[in-house]
């Protein structure tokens, strides 16, 4: 007998750099309706913008649609969530809720020399991370000094300013702005800790706290939702990757967690925060009663790798995701590809390399060449992480470009480790959906296996793409000179990744 309990349905709110997307699951994690919207990245040098009208216009948008889908079963709809993309920041007048600038996405570099003088042990002591120009503090810097609409609020003592996610959920449910842990740890102002905003990073930043959204748990609740002639609680805020690893159910220690989206990120359970430099320390779920933590490993380009490969041949990337897979399978050779797309993240930290192969190539090279350095990087962060923590036992992989399965393919033999493809690409709505229906002890896990497979050529390529790395990043990489190794001994391959043992 089905009890109305089983009945329930959530509301999830996906807003990612591509698109908006509302989906809404079942008690047992199965999807029911969905709706997108695609929004637009502004890009232009070290600046990327997204309007946040249209943000906040397609996310009305797309969960009226998936409502009204539901037709009858609109009744059953009883809770609503809404991940975010981490590290973006808005800014906007308390009294009314203007937008006073453009959200400002984490792939935004144009306020690194805010961080000159930082001192960056002592950052990542307080906030998990490892500080640079991605992350909100330096941006929100940037706009009290550069636009005057800020500054004159600030002046009014009229403005909010804060993670993309508190602007959002405040303006679907017409409250007030709070910051969820998730994205406020990605802000270099939240101390990971005291999970609350830090007086002494404030002040380095030049940060009034009284502007900044007051700090609550992952499920505090977080307004109502206007849906037709109902009312839905937005109950849950997180960010895309802190969601994102409970789409099996609750994240496992012996698990690395790989999403693939515009960036690539790569993410293991932790105890405790503490100084992993040079990954960082993420905030999974934080309400009064459960603390979960990850070690994470960033890879800024992945889906926006292919989209600037695209962009240099002048053509739609539909026509590379059309040939990929027996691209990956024919080409042997590929070039060495030096992926500073948005810069080189973890655990180099190159804000301004220039993306460049190390040879002239065909299109199909190059694309088998890229996908080749995502996986690479992948892996080089996987290599850091095991200097902490226990060697994985597995990978689970989701997100836009674990589709691809000879991606999926060489990750296996290169790691040495079974990789499981989830058949849901949509990791951030699942594991939102787990989390909403209150981490149930049964949630679906559909994924298909990719053993792990010699394969030599991919291995030496890797120990070349070590050496061309090396050999091409500015003296000024912060991971070279905040570390007492030698430099070739960091970029030497290790042997447990050579093949399985």
């Amino acid at each position: 007998m089905t009890t109305m309990a089983n009945k329930s349905l959530t509301l999830i709110l996906d807003q990612g750099s591509h698109a908006s997307r509302a989906i809404v699951f079942n008690a047992q994690g199965e999807k029911i309706t969905e709706a997108s919207m695609a929004v637009e990245t502004l890009r232009q040098g070290d600046r990327v913008e997204l309007d946040a009208i249209a943000l906040v216009d397609s996310l009305k948008k797309v969960a009226l649609d998936a409502y009204d889908q539901l037709g009858a079963e609109q009744g059953h709809l009883k809770t609503a969530g809404l991940a975010t993309q981490r590290s973006n920041i808005v800014c906007w007048r308390k009294s009314d809720y203007t937008a006073l600038s453009p959200i400002l996405s984490w792939q935004d570099r144009r306020a690194e020399d805010k961080l000159k003088n930082a001192d960056f042990t002592y950052i990542q002591s307080k906030t998990g991370l490892f500080a640079n120009a991605h992350y909100g503090a330096s941006k929100m810097a940037w706009c009290l000094e550069h636009i005057s609409e800020v500054n004159t609020a600030a002046e009014l003592h009229d403005l909010g300013i804060g993670p993309m996610a508190s602007y959002l959920a405040s303006r679907l449910t017409n409250s007030t702005a709070l910051a969820d842990p998730a994205n406020a740890s990605r802000t270099l102002l939240w101390n990971i800790h005291t999970r609350n905003w830090d007086e002494e990073l404030c002040r380095f930043f030049g940060i009034d706290k009284s502007i900044l959204p007051p700090c609550v748990t992952s499920d505090y609740g977080f307004g109502f939702l206007s849906l037709r002639d109902r009312q839905i609680p937005l109950r849950i805020v997180s960010g895309d990757l802190s969601a994102a690893a409970f789409l099996n159910g609750l994240p496992q220690k012996d698990t690395a967690y790989i999403t693939l989206g515009t960036g690539a990120f790569v993410q293991r359970i932790i105890d405790e925060p503490g100084l992993h430099a040079p990954l960082l320390d993420g905030v999974l779920w934080s309400s009064a009663d459960r603390q979960l933590f990850s070690l994470e490993g960033t890879v800024n380009g992945a889906g926006s790798a292919i989209s600037w490969l695209a962009e240099q041949h002048g053509i739609a990337e539909e026509t590379i995701f059309q040939h990929v897979e027996q691209w990956l399978a024919d080409i042997q050779n590929p070039p060495l590809f030096l992926n500073a797309v948005s810069g080189i993240g973890s655990p180099l930290w190159c804000a301004h390399e220039t993306p460049g192969f190390d040879r002239d190539a065909s299109l199909p090279e190059q694309v088998t060449a890229v996908l080749e350095s995502i996986l690479f990087l992948l892996i080089l962060n996987m290599q850091v992480m095991h200097e902490s923590l226990p060697r994985a036992q597995c990978i689970n992989i989701s997100g836009g470009l674990s589709s691809i399965k000879g991606f999926c393919r060489k990750l296996a033999d290169l790691s040495g480790l079974p990789v499981q493809c989830n058949l849901e690409t949509e990791g951030t709505a699942l594991g939102l959906a787990y989390l909403l229906t209150g981490f149930p002890t049964t949630w679906p896990a559909k994924f298909i296996v990719f053993e792990p497979a010699l394969n030599t050529g991919l291995s030496k390529r890797y120990a070349e793409w070590m050496l061309f790395v090396r050999d091409s990043v500015s003296e000024y990489c912060r991971y070279f000179k905040s570390s007492d190794r030698d430099m070739a001994h960091q970029m030497q391959p290790r042997p447990e990744y050579q093949y399985p043992v």
